[in-house]
């Protein structure tokens, strides 16, 4: 079984507006609210393509009794963690020309909420892949990480890391089973500009070699790279509008891990597992949080994969 880990969960809140002005009251519309968090992203998306998966994560108050709900009307089993603090709610709001990402700290949970936490993956006996998602909240140091890796290895469980925290780089000694950064997060973690696809063998190979199984580097327009050891791949991007980004990465990751952990071996199924990730990424760019997907097929049959060597 997949379990989702979102220490950070938020309600995301998509707006748009036809412009925004300082002293005015500034009208919005097609107002979306939904239950979000990278790794409840990863769930959802998971879900559609009919790979089932359990959610773990901290919530709290109105908001966090909202996603808690909103999870189980999708029909997806959810063991949350209790906190006194209030789940928090993210705004993103398009004007037309462009996104802005109005972004909460999160809700503070304790030292007990965390401990029940790392109980509750402990005593887990079908817990094969978890896949760690987002921010830590208030509260959380970064060596909670570790904590959960070490109870990971116990049980020999498949860790994937969608982070964008520092403590990355220490990470990849627990050879986490697959992280997906991007090239920002390679520049702030690593300090490693990507400017050409040289610089991405160099940089997959690096990460590899750090202790990272395997890669999903993600490049937002310019596409995405696959490394798993023995070859590289790339993968096109679709050309589309952007009205939030929101759940893009979260949707791509959950996209790829819907194929490729059923043959990860076979060439083909890793091809048409990027090809699922880049279409789903860019279907979502374009809606109000995760949209519909009704795309993504037509988007599959567009996008390139090339194995790079």
């Amino acid at each position: 079984m997949i379990y989702t880990l979102t220490t950070n969960p938020a309600i995301d809140m998509n707006i748009c507006t036809n412009s925004i002005e300082r002293k005015l009251v500034n009208r919005t519309h097609d107002a979306v609210y939904s239950a979000n968090g990278k790794g409840l992203n990863v769930s959802f998306v998971l879900k559609h393509f009919g790979v089932d998966s359990k959610v773990l994560g901290f919530f709290g108050g109105f908001s966090g009794k909202y996603i808690v709900e909103e999870t189980k009307k999708k029909d997806i089993e959810i063991l949350p963690v209790e906190v006194e603090d209030t789940t928090r709610i993210n705004i993103f709001l398009n004007d037309g020309e462009g996104e802005f990402k109005f972004v909460n700290s999160g809700s503070f949970v304790d030292q007990e909420a965390q401990q029940e936490m790392l109980e509750k993956i402990h005593g887990l006996e079908d817990l094969n892949y978890l896949s760690i998602s987002g921010s830590l909240p208030p509260g959380i140091e970064t060596s909670y990480y570790e904590d959960i890796f070490k109870i990971c290895q116990k049980k020999s469980t498949k860790v994937i890391l969608d982070i964008s925290s520092p403590k990355l780089k220490c990470l990849l000694k627990y050879k986490p089973f697959l992280i997906k950064p991007n090239d920002e997060e390679i520049a702030d973690i690593f300090g490693i500009i990507v400017r050409d696809e040289e610089d991405i063998k160099d940089v997959l190979k690096y990460l590899h070699e750090q202790g990272a199984q395997n890669i999903l580097l993600t490049l937002g327009e310019k596409g995405s790279y696959f490394y798993n050891g023995k070859n590289i791949y790339y993968a096109s991007a679709h050309e589309i509008k952007l009205l939030s980004s929101a759940c893009a990465g979260d949707s791509a990751l959950a996209a790829f891990l819907s194929l490729w952990l059923q043959d990860m071996e076979n060439e083909k199924n890793i091809e048409h597992a990027l090809k699922r990730a880049s279409a789903t990424g860019a279907n979502v760019a374009e809606s109000n949080a995760l949209g519909d997907f009704k795309k993504v097929k037509e988007y599959m049959n567009e996008i390139k994969v090339r194995r790079v060597e």
